[in-house]
């Protein structure tokens, strides 16, 4: 839902005639009114603005006046349309290093691929790669560096990586004593808190904390979440600052300016992404391979049972060697799903899953993560072990959402503590 300021236009109207400050009841002009009666003009709806935390720069600029800074960031960390290392150069802000997270800082390394140190040609900035050799800044990597910065764009679930990117910065930190500012972006997913909690035995690169899949959270509340619930390291605490963003409450519709990811390109897949990344510990393309990741779905041997149809190919920089590449797969075309059914029924839709699951004639297969390195374990991605028994089993969507608790309600409330908007 967006946040709006109301006006009514003809208090707009009286505002500019004679300065009142007061909503009136204006009669309106020109309009014939056989009963002599004031007449009310529907009120006209003025959007607000979201500004990040990184537009906000009037709020941190004094924070790095002479220190050496350390950003992590990715295309997503923007401030208008430059990258917010570009924006605070040219403001004078000495960048020191450039640490990137998964698909690198240029974003433009595939999901899963190892990413090496470099230096970046634009700014000849040295470049660490926190995906890669090290998912963990070294004393070395921040001897030279008085602060911190953490600004990346998440879309709000567990099993998107940047998140953990977030905790082993917040662990370095606190070990060598620096502070972390943290530049917070939207949730376009804020809405949205649902799944199993994380059993800590399917703890893993694609979740490490006791969240649920949809953690309704911005990435300055999971900070806070971190330090107060005592899960980094060691259960050490981070020094955090964090700029806050303004107009914002988690209810809001927000668009994302610049895609988070390779694979997560349109705005469908990032409010798809909390279902549909469910299929990537299934024996299905879920549109690697294509321009449509995470919004259609199939496989070869469907054929007979949908009548959509698509066909992976090698993408660079997306999917090189996608599941059933140059084959013809059938399933499920979701681009044109409405996603305010999402925003109603406060779920993961696990209908889709559930279905294709029944429709397949390979059901021995479906969740058999041996037959391709594309196929994850469907347990690290939900994060309980029963999940994949109780398709089997054909329980109902209701059923298996009913084994979520009491641990979703628990969380919730846990929440509740760590939030810095509605």
């Amino acid at each position: 839902m967006k946040n709006y300021i109301s006006f009514t236009l003809a208090s707009l109207i009286a505002l500019s005639a004679c300065g009142q400050s007061k909503p009136q009841e204006q009669e309106v002009l020109g309009k014939k009114s056989p009963e002599n009666k004031k007449l009310m003009i529907k009120s006209v709806k003025l959007p607000t603005t979201i500004k990040t935390g990184a537009e906000q720069t009037e709020k941190y600029l004094p924070l790095l006046k002479g220190k050496r800074v350390g950003m992590v960031v990715n295309p997503t960390s923007i401030i208008g349309t430059q990258t917010s290392v570009d924006s605070l150069l040219k403001r004078g802000v000495k960048i020191q290093k450039i640490f990137g997270p998964e698909h690198g800082f240029r974003g433009d390394a595939s999901a899963g691929v190892s990413v090496n140190d470099d230096v970046d040609t634009k700014t000849g900035i040295k470049a660490i790669s926190l995906y890669g050799k090290h998912s963990t800044p070294t004393a070395e990597d921040l001897a030279d560096i008085d602060i911190m910065i953490f600004d990346i764009q998440d879309v709000g679930v567990r099993f998107y990586t940047y998140i953990n990117t977030l905790q082993h910065v917040m662990e370095a930190c606190a070990a060598n004593n620096k502070t972390l500012l943290i530049l917070d972006r939207p949730n376009p997913n804020g809405y949205l808190i649902d799944g199993p909690i994380l059993d800590p035995k399917f703890k893993s690169g694609v979740g490490l904390q006791p969240i649920p899949i949809a953690h309704g959270l911005t990435v300055g509340e999971y900070a806070q979440m971190l330090n107060g619930e005592g899960w980094l390291k060691d259960k050490v605490k981070c020094k955090i600052t964090i700029i806050k963003n303004a107009n914002y409450d988690h209810n809001m519709e927000y668009t994302l300016p610049v895609k988070p990811s390779p694979n997560l390109n349109t705005q469908q897949s990032i409010l798809l992404y909390p279902s549909t990344c469910l299929f990537e510990g299934t024996y299905l393309n879920h549109g690697r391979g294509t321009m449509f990741p995470f919004t259609i779905v199939g496989a070869p041997y469907l054929k007979g049972k949908f009548d959509f149809s698509f066909t992976p190919k090698s993408i660079k920089g997306m999917a090189e060697t996608p599941l059933f590449q140059d084959q013809v797969c059938y399933g499920l075309d979701l681009r044109t799903y409405d996603t305010a059914e999402l925003r109603k029924s406060k779920q993961i839709n696990l209908s889709w899953l559930i279905s294709l699951y029944q429709a397949s004639p390979k059901k021995e297969d479906f969740f058999n993560s041996k037959l391709s390195k594309q196929i994850g374990t469907i347990e690290k991605l939900v994060g309980v072990a029963d999940f994949r028994q109780q398709v089997m089993e054909g329980k109902s969507e209701a059923e298996i959402r009913a084994s979520w608790e009491p641990g979703l309600s628990t969380y919730k409330t846990m929440r509740k503590k760590y939030l810095l908007y509605n």
